[in-house]
């Protein structure tokens, strides 16, 4: 991939899989720009996206539960009921939020009109995304006078502006892809996302768009995507915030001329497990990223009784701000994880479970049978020095596994988040 820095992470390896370049476009037909229409003061960085399918694409969302919602998911709400789940286009863009603002719903619709104008399509057949400071008036001006440009500019190698164009506080850029073999035809599904701060998501500001070519039934996909945001950026924390515009677009082409998946079966499974692989991606490198975070932070729950005892357990910890200190702070202070264990809404004994901490730097126990034992100190700093920590808890109640990814909390996220809006 490239824009490598310290905050990549390790993709995580599937028989059958290859991960490619090209984030959102590289599937086959489709396109994507981003530039700096004037949201952002600073010239350099872009804050307006597009992204098109060359051929109608069917099309799954999942949105935030916060009960206050960004103009733009009601609008994506209406459209997908007109069109019955197609897409051609999604328009977004950063720095304003467009939420809580009693024209929101207009400037919303009017982006759509904008964008279907340029690409000569219908207005409901764009949806639309917007991520930044909420309560602000949108601006439509800006995006109005360069939705041309934008749309000129589109190609198949536009995915690196385009998710560009959607970060806030976000230090890199996010982006995933793999291929795979289906009926004898390749199939691709890659996707691009923004996200540092205010992230929780509960989705029955994160911003996914995943795109592939594979042929699938719009039922399918919406439930495959339903089935893996519980698994992926449901067991993700940050701080504990649930955006309003928590929002993932997912659009099939069916380009790859595969035969339809209509139904569960081998072919489903091979196309749910390489979105699974894009989402996983994308949910980790987002958790890496938290705003001033310095580590990753991931806790796998094994033993567990049934696998969403197995989530609740592994969020419970990696959303701990007390833990989360710590582990900035690269103090082995294990009686935290097991406070976080111990108030997780979920059935279980507690005097079973076992806690250990690693890294690339090693793995020390710290807790067996519910009470702590004895450790090197100066072992465990040098686990937790490592920019990727693991939290293992077994609970020794059963089969299930879970997991779940965090970050550490650190003085920047206060100083961020102190002048947000300036």
């Amino acid at each position: 991939m490239d824009n490598t820095s310290s905050k990549d992470v390790s993709f995580e390896q599937a028989e059958g899989y290859r991960y490619v370049e090209g984030g959102v476009c590289a599937a086959k037909g489709y396109q994507a720009g981003g530039l700096n229409c004037g949201l952002n003061p600073v010239k350099e960085k872009n804050d307006l996206a597009l992204l098109i399918s060359d051929t109608p694409a069917r099309a799954a969302a999942v949105y935030t539960t916060n009960k206050v919602k960004g103009a733009p998911i009601l609008v994506c709400q209406e459209h997908l009921k007109k069109t019955g789940n197609m897409a051609r286009a999604v328009i977004a863009n950063s720095k304003n939020a467009n939420t809580c603002n009693a024209d929101g719903v207009e400037k919303a619709e009017k982006m759509c009109h904008l964008a279907a104008d340029a690409l000569q399509i219908a207005p409901e057949e764009v949806l639309v995304a917007s991520t930044g400071v909420i309560g602000e008036i949108l601006p439509i001006e800006p995006i109005e006078s360069h939705i041309g440009a934008l749309a000129k500019g589109l190609s198949a190698s536009g995915n690196l502006e385009a998710a560009k164009a959607i970060m806030t506080t976000d230090t890199v850029k996010k982006e995933a892809a793999v291929e795979f073999e289906l009926d004898g035809k390749i199939c691709r599904v890659g996707g691009m996302a923004k996200g540092s701060g205010m992230i929780c998501p509960n989705m029955a500001t994160t911003l996914n768009f995943i795109t592939t070519d594979a042929c699938i039934s719009a039922d399918m996909l919406q439930q495959a995507l339903s089935e893996i945001v519980r698994v992926t950026y449901n067991c993700l924390s940050i701080d504990g915030d649930t955006s309003t515009n928590d929002m993932v677009l997912l659009l099939a082409n069916g380009r790859a001329e595969n035969a339809e998946i209509r139904k569960e079966g081998e072919a489903y499974r091979k196309w749910k497990e390489a979105l699974y692989l894009v989402m996983l991606h994308l949910t980790k490198m987002l958790a890496k990223d938290g705003e001033g975070a310095t580590k990753l932070l991931e806790c796998r729950v094994e033993g567990a009784p049934d696998s969403e005892t197995a989530r609740i357990v592994a969020k419970s910890v990696i959303s701990s701000p007390l833990f989360k200190c710590a582990v900035f702070g690269e103090d082995a202070n294990w009686g935290r994880v097991l406070c976080a264990i111990g108030y997780a809404k979920a059935d279980f004994e507690i005097d079973k479970t076992y806690v250990s901490i690693a890294s690339k730097n090693g793995k020390v126990e710290v807790c067996r049978d519910g009470a702590g034992i004895p450790f090197s100190e100066q072992e465990a700093k040098k686990v937790l020095s490592a920019d990727e920590i693991t939290v293992w808890v077994d609970l020794g109640q059963g089969e299930e596994k879970g997991r779940a990814f965090g970050c550490d909390l650190t003085y920047d996220y206060v100083k961020i988040n102190g002048d947000y809006r300036s």
